[in-house]
C-alpha cells in the first residue's frame, strides 16, 4: 500500500496524466501543494531548508538495507502502480556484481517526496572491504537508519558504521528488521543495540534513539510489536520527525563538498556533495580547491538532483540539498567547489588507510592475448587511475617494473571486485597473493594490523576452528555458547585473515559465518605459513589429456580438466604434500600393434577443484600469480621457468603503508 497524502481525485485524473507526459521541474526544499511527484505542481514559495531530510541507510552486510530502500521508494509514491520498478527487487543494486553477489558495492544515491519534505538517501556497502564508501558518505548527511537483523543482531560491520555515524554526529534511529522471521527475537536484539551505542561511548542524547521494528520484505514497520501495521507510515513519520534539518547555512554565493563521484560521455565528470552554504545555479562562476592546493576556475554547467533513483536536470539548489555538479574535469572526492577564492576549503574526513596489497602485472603468459583485447600495461594503468577516481578507498602506485602495478585497499574482496570487473571489460591480468601492509612505530619497529574476529559456527566444529585459529596467531578474547552454535570473538594479525574464510567454509560444511574490523596496529606475532599443500605445476605445455591426468591425481587433487590448455609453469593441482612437484598433464599413451580390448578406456577422474576469484587469490602462494582473463581463471607461478624458480627462494618481505 503506497502512502500517497493527495490520491488522485475523480476530476483529476485527465490533469494527472497530462503532467505524467510533460516534464515538471522539482526545486528540492520548497514547499509545494502536493509533495508528490506525479501530482500537480504549484508555482514554488519561499525556500525552506527545515523540509530537507539527508539520511543513510546504514548496516551489516545482507541485514536488509537494499530492501528496506526498495520499500520506502515505493511506498512514498515514487512510482506509479504500473512502473516496472514496482515488480523489481533490490532496486539500488545497479551493478551485475552487486545481484550476483547479493551484496552493495557502491554506495547510491536515491530520493522521495514524503508530504512536503524532500528526503535525499543513501544505500551503502555493508561489507567492510568498502568501507571507504561509508565513511565519505558520513559528509552529507545528517541522520541514519541503523538497520539491524532481529534474528542476528548487531554485527561486526553494524559496529563499524555506528561507530562513524556517531563519530560524524548523525542522528540515529534503530530500525529493528526481519521480526517476520521465525527466530526473530527484537526485544533481545534491541537491548543488544542499546549495549552497543554504550560501548562506542555514544552520547546520552544519542543513547536516547527512537526505534522502529519492521519488515522490509512484507512493507509494514510499528512502533510497538503489539500494534498491527500494514505499511511503512511509522517509518515515514519518524525521518521526518526525529532526523534533524541540514546542517547548512543559507545565504549568497556557494560552498560544496564533494562526497561522490560518476561520469558521462557527454557530460563528463559529475561531482555528488551536500551545499553547505549558499545557493547555486546553472551557469553560476564557480572554482575547485584541489586537495593539493591547486585551484581551477570554471562555470556550473548543470545542476541535478534525484526523484526516485533518476538524476534530474535543474537550474538551481539551494543550503542542505544533495546535488550533482558538472564543470570540473579535474574534481576529486574530499575537494571543495565554491563561488570564490575568498571561500576556504571544507574539512574533508580523513579515510582509514588501506591494510593489503596485491600485485597486478601485465600476462605475460603463452596464452596471453587469447581471450581479452585490452592486455598492456597502458591499458591496465588507464583503468586502475579511472577506478581511484572514484574509489577512494583503493591506492596505485607504479614499480621499479613498468608492467607491475601496487594496488592497495581494504581488504581482498574488495580489491576481487575490481579484478573482476576488468575481466568483464575485456581486461587480462596477473593478481598476486594480499600482502599486508605493515606500519612503523615511533622507534622503527614494525607494527601489523590486528583485525577484530567474529566466528559463529556449529559445537561440534569449535575444535576444528580452534585449532586453526591457534595456528594463524588468533589471540581468543571471548566465547558464548547458544544453543548448539558458538561466538568465538578473537583479536587476529591480517596475515591469519588471508585463506581463513575458505577454511572455515571447508571445515564446517558452508555453516560457519565469519566478520572482522580493523582494531589496531600491533608488535609482529611471528611466522604464519600461507599453505600446507604444495603445487602440482606443469613442466610441459600443451592440452591435458584424461591418461595425463588420471597419472597426475595420485599426486593429490586436480584443478584442470581433459581438454583444458596447459603451459609450462601452469599450477594444474595441489600436491598432497607440502612442497611443489613437476607433473606432466598434457602426456598421450603411445599406441602399440598389440593391445588388449579395453586398454586405455575406463579411466575415473575425480572432479577438479574449481575456485571462485576471491579463493583462488586466498589460495596462492607469494611465488604465485592468478591469471584473470575474461574467459578464464587459471593458476601459475610468477617464474615459469622451473631452474630460475628454483633459484629464487620464497621469503617474507614485509610492505609499509606509504604515508
Amino acid at each position: 500500500m503506497a502512502v500517497n497524502p493527495h490520491p488522485t481525485q475523480p476530476g483529476n485524473a485527465r490533469r494527472s496524466q497530462s503532467l505524467s507526459r510533460s516534464r515538471v521541474t522539482v526545486f528540492p526544499g520548497r514547499k509545494y501543494d502536493c509533495g508528490c511527484y506525479h501530482c500537480g505542481v504549484s508555482e514554488p514559495v519561499i525556500y525552506d531548508m527545515q523540509h530537507i531530510r539527508n539520511i543513510a541507510i546504514i548496516a551489516h552486510v545482507d541485514h536488509g538495507k537494499t530492501t528496506l530502500v526498495d520499500c520506502l521508494l515505493k511506498q512514498s509514491g515514487t512510482f506509479r502502480a504500473n512502473q516496472a520498478e514496482t515488480q523489481v527487487e533490490r532496486l539500488m543494486d545497479s551493478m551485475d556484481l552487486e545481484k550476483e553477489k547479493g551484496i552493495t558495492i557502491r554506495a547510491k544515491n536515491a530520493a522521495f517526496k514524503y508530504h512536503n519534505f524532500h528526503i535525499n538517501i543513501v544505500d551503502t556497502p555493508g561489507h567492510a572491504d568498502f568501507g571507504g564508501e561509508v565513511e565519505r558518505i558520513m559528509n552529507m548527511i545528517d541522520g541514519v537508519l541503523l538497520v539491524v537483523d532481529s534474528a542476528e543482531g548487531p554485527q561486526a560491520q553494524t559496529r563499524f558504521v555506528l561507530r562513524k555515524a556517531l563519530e560524524a554526529g548523525a542522528k540515529p534511529i534503530v530500525v529493528i528488521n526481519k521480526i517476520d522471521r521465525d527466530n526473530a527475537n527484537p526485544k533481545k536484539v534491541l537491548d543488544q543495540v542499546f549495549e552497543l551505542f554504550m560501548s562506542l561511548n555514544a552520547t546520552d542524547e544519542q543513547l536516547d534513539f527512537p526505534f522502529i521494528y519492521c519488515s522490509a520484505k512484507d512493507g509494514y514497520a510499528k512502533i510497538d510489536l503489539e500494534h498491527a501495521s500494514g505499511t511503512m507510515e511509522p517509518l515515514f513519520e519518524a525521518i521526518v520527525k526525529h532526523i534533524p534539518p541540514p546542517r547548512a547555512h543559507a545565504g549568497e554565493g556557494f560552498q560544496v563538498l564533494v562526497a561522490n563521484l560518476d561520469y558521462s560521455d557527454y557530460l563528463g565528470r559529475i561531482a555528488f556533495g551536500k551545499i553547505y552554504e549558499g545557493k547555486v545555479k546553472v551557469g553560476d562562476p564557480a572554482i575547485c580547491r584541489h586537495g593539493n592546493g591547486k585551484i581551477t576556475k570554471n562555470k556550473i554547467t548543470m545542476l541535478y538532483h534525484f526523484e526516485g533513483m533518476k538524476r534530474i536536470e535543474i537550474q538551481e539548489a539551494h543550503a542542505g540539498d544533495i546535488v550533482g555538479i558538472t564543470g570540473f574535469e579535474d574534481v576529486f572526492i574530499g575537494e571543495t567547489i565554491c563561488d570564490s577564492e575568498a571561500r576556504a576549503a571544507l574539512p574533508y574526513i580523513p579515510i582509514d588507510p588501506p591494510t593489503i596489497q596485491m600485485e597486478f602485472a601485465v600476462n605475460d603468459g603463452p596464452l596471453a592475448g587469447q581471450d581479452g583485447k585490452l592486455v598492456t600495461a597502458r591499458h591496465i594503468w588507464d583503468r586502475l587511475v579511472k577506478e581511484i577516481r572514484t574509489n577512494v578507498a583503493l591506492r596505485i602506485a607504479q614499480t621499479s617494473d613498468p608492467k607491475v602495478f601496487a594496488v592497495s585497499g581494504r581488504g581482498e574482496m574488495q580489491i576481487a571486485i575490481l579484478v573482476e570487473q576488468m575481466r568483464r571489460e575485456g581486461y587480462e591480468v596477473l593478481v598476486s597473493r594480499p600482502e599486508v601492509l605493515w606500519k612503523k612505530d615511533d622507534a622503527g619497529n614494525p607494527l601489523e594490523p590486528i583485525e577484530k574476529l567474529f566466528v559463529e559456527i556449529p559445537n561440534e566444529n569449535m575444535g576444528t576452528i580452534m585449532e586453526n585459529l591457534s595456528f594463524r596467531k588468533a589471540e581468543i578474547t571471548n566465547m558464548n555458547h547458544h544453543g548448539d552454535q558458538v561466538t568465538i570473538e578473537a583479536l587476529i594479525p591480517m596475515r591469519g585473515l588471508i585463506g581463513f574464510e575458505t577454511d572455515l567454509v571447508n571445515s564446517t560444511k558452508g555453516m560457519g559465518v565469519m566478520s572482522h574490523l580493523f582494531h589496531e596496529y600491533g608488535p609482529d606475532r611471528g611466522e604464519i605459513a600461507a599453505r600446507k599443500n604444495g603445487s602440482l605445476v606443469s613442466m610441459e605445455g600443451g592440452e591435458a589429456t584424461s591418461y595425463a591426468l588420471n597419472m597426475v591425481q595420485e599426486r593429490g587433487r586436480l584443478m584442470v580438466e581433459p581438454g583444458d590448455k596447459i603451459y609450462i609453469g601452469m599450477i594444474v593441482g595441489e600436491n598432497a604434500r607440502e612442497n611443489d612437484i613437476p607433473v606432466n598433464p598434457v602426456k598421450e599413451k603411445r599406441l602399440t600393434n598389440m593391445r588388449s580390448q579395453g586398454d586405455g578406456k575406463g579411466i575415473q577422474l575425480a572432479p577438479p577443484l574449481k575456485l571462485s576469484l576471491e579463493r583462488a587469490l586466498e589460495y596462492i602462494d607469494v611465488d604465485e600469480y592468478v591469471e584473470a582473463t575474461p574467459k578464464n581463471l587459471r593458476l601459475r607461478k610468477k617464474e615459469l621457468d622451473e631452474n630460475k624458480r628454483k633459484r629464487n627462494e620464497k621469503s617474507r618481505v614485509l610492505k609499509f603503508v606509504q604515508e
